[in-house]
């Protein structure tokens, strides 16, 4: 039987790919024959890519694709940088507590046991996401701005912005390593500056988090290939 995370993938695919467009209402039935599956988890990941932006509410407890294009996640990617660099500014400038740098690095160690091989497989790839949205999750609440917070969480709703999506889609296998280690080296830089208390570089480094998404959202490449990373 696929798993839960295999049906949100393929879900994901044929949004992306346009053979569920913009507008569409979701018909589980629909959906459950096309992939092979029952209709029980096509049920239980609708809610969740709902909430990755992919799908918005109809009626009384429908769902249809929510119309959008990649230039305006990538630029939504940019705002999300930008809100999240005031984040980590805030933290920086006021000092972190040792607590804090403590649960970053231990979420980073995850991140380069992941990275560290050759091939990062689906699974791992899942994995490095919950990983990254840990790591931003930290630093959205250290911020204890509850305006920024809001902002930040209204920006995550557009899609392929969260730092939870799952990477890979349209993206060689091949290339998938290189772009989650650069990520993830920017993560590092990012915690060495709010350890330091470098305001001015945490949030410098923060807000350039989001130049390895015009790549991978196909912006420097042919039209009508979505492609997606966590960052």
């Amino acid at each position: 039987m696929m798993a839960e995370t295999s049906v949100a993938q393929r879900m994901r695919q044929l949004i992306i790919s346009g053979e569920l467009p913009g507008g569409a209402r979701v018909a589980e039935a629909a959906i459950a024959e096309r992939l092979g599956v029952s209709r029980t988890p096509v049920r239980n990941v609708i809610p969740a890519l709902a909430a990755e932006g992919l799908l918005e509410p109809v009626g009384r407890r429908g769902y249809a694709v929510r119309r959008f294009s990649v230039e305006d996640s990538f630029r939504a990617t940019e705002l999300r940088c930008v809100l999240e660099g005031q984040a980590t500014r805030a933290i920086a400038a006021r000092g972190a507590d040792a607590e804090l740098i403590t649960r970053l690095r231990a979420v980073l160690v995850e991140g380069d046991a992941i990275i560290s091989k050759e091939r990062v497989i689906r699974d791992e790839q899942e994995a490095y996401a919950a990983m990254n949205l840990r790591f931003h999750e930290l630093i959205v609440e250290a911020a204890n701005d509850a305006l920024l917070t809001e902002l930040i969480h209204r920006v995550y709703s557009v899609p392929f912005v969260s730092p939870g999506v799952v990477a890979s889609i349209g993206i060689p296998a091949e290339e998938i390593p290189a772009i989650l280690q650069t990520g993830q080296r920017q993560h590092h830089a990012i915690v060495d500056a709010i350890a330091a208390g470098q305001p001015d570089l945490a949030e410098m480094l923060m807000r350039g988090h989001s130049a390895p998404a015009k790549k991978t959202l196909g912006l420097d490449g042919p039209r009508g290939e979505v492609r997606e990373v966590a960052l």
